[in-house]
Formats: structure tokens, C-alpha cells, sequence
């Protein structure tokens, strides 16, 4: 037999109790069909209070499901309709390029395969989608590389990466250079260099002598 799970959403949370049959009716439509069609549920997931337009992404239950498909092998999801899944039909094609991209079918109680791929007008719709998907992603990074450069030309500091030494610590690098540049030794190595600074105090993160090579970076900042 088939292993499937199944997935439930209900749209307020007036629908759930047991006062209320949303989730009972799509539970036993997904038995059923679950039954006559030869498949043995071993999961089931549901979302609470999520409207059909909500994003596939931040719905709690739906990301609970691709968890258990990624982590058991399952690849038969069982939905009561189309529209339990997603009520808008791009909401609903992201979702369902989401699973077949980890190679799952998506069937419906009354035997519909919304994973098919020989209906053109899916097909379309799925590559609108991604595409769609693919201009939202590189929209953000475009935004976000906006907003680091808008940082560093007003003077705020680093936008991204790591401070250097004269930045965290600008007293450890004058020090450095004054050793480097005066006293009767102008020639002293970066070991010495390190040695007189760890007498004055200055350490690393790790409380020991800065290395040679720290030594040339405060030089050189």
C-alpha cells in the first residue's frame, strides 16, 4: 500500500471544535479516499485559522508536512479539494511546486492529481509562479544591497562583515604602531612588536599574545 498524510486546513477557528465539522468532513473525505484508493495515512497536519490567500510559507502546519516528507520518504499528500489546499491559484502553485520539487504527488478525495503536468494551463500557471517567485527573491537581495550601500555612503560604520582592529579597538592599533615606528629598536619584529603589547596589557579574544600575523593587520589597517 501507498503511505500518504494528510493535510487540513480550516479557514477560522470558529470551524474547529466539536461543536463544528470543517475538519471532520475534509478528515473522513480523505479516509475515504485514502481507502478506495489503496493508500495508508501515516500523518496528518492541519492548519488552523489560515485563510486560503495566506502565503504557503508561514503556515505552521504546512511547513510540520514537508518536515515528515523530508525526514520519512512519504510522497502522497491528500487534500479534501483544491481549494482546502490554497484558495488563490498562485498561493495554490507555489505550494504544490514546493512538493513537487521533493517529488510528491498532491491528490484530491475525489481523485484529482494537482501535481499533474499534462494539463497545459498548470504547467503555465507553475512557471508563471516560479518565475514570479524567482523576481521576489531577486527583488529583496536587490533592496537589501540598496540598503548596505545607502549605510556606507552616510558614514554609519561597516554595513556587513566583521569591524576591523582599529574599529574595535583603535587604542590596541596606535599602540602597535607606536612600537612599530619609535623607541631605540624602530626595527622590531611583529614578535616583539606582540610581546611589548601583551606587557602593556593588550591580549586577544583568547587572552594570549597576539600572533605575528595580528600584528601586520593592525600595521597595515
Amino acid at each position: 500500500m501507498v503511505e500518504a498524510v494528510a493535510y487540513i486546513r480550516t479557514s477560522s477557528a470558529a470551524n474547529v471544535g466539536a461543536d463544528k465539522d470543517s475538519d471532520k468532513r475534509q478528515r473522513a473525505a480523505i479516509e475515504g479516499f485514502a481507502k478506495r484508493a489503496g493508500c495508508v495515512l501515516v500523518g496528518e497536519f492541519t492548519d488552523v485559522a489560515v485563510k486560503g490567500a495566506d502565503p504557503i510559507e508561514t503556515r505552521k502546519g504546512f511547513a510540520a508536512l514537508l518536515d515528515k516528507i523530508e525526514g520519512n520518504g512519504v510522497r502522497t499528500v491528500i487534500v479534501e479539494d483544491a481549494s482546502r489546499f490554497a484558495r488563490e491559484l498562485l498561493t495554490q502553485e507555489l505550494g504544490i511546486i514546493a512538493l513537487m520539487a521533493r517529488g510528491v504527488r498532491v491528490l484530491t478525495a475525489n481523485g484529482d492529481d494537482l501535481t499533474d503536468n499534462t494539463d497545459p494551463s498548470r504547467t503555465m500557471m507553475r512557471q508563471i509562479a516560479g518565475a514570479f517567485h524567482q523576481y521576489e527573491k531577486a527583488r529583496l537581495v536587490a533592496k537589501l544591497k540598496a540598503a548596505r550601500d545607502r549605510k556606507r555612503s552616510t558614514g554609519a560604520g561597516r554595513a556587513q562583515g566583521r569591524k576591523t582592529l582599529a574599529e574595535r579597538d583603535p587604542k590596541l592599533v596606535q599602540e602597535a604602531r607606536r612600537l612599530r615606528g619609535t623607541g631605540i629598536r624602530p626595527d622590531r619584529s611583529l614578535r616583539e612588536i606582540a610581546v611589548e603589547l601583551e606587557k602593556l596589557g593588550f591580549v586577544n579574544a583568547r587572552r594570549v599574545m597576539f600572533s605575528a600575523s595580528s600584528v601586520a593587520s593592525m600595521l597595515a589597517t
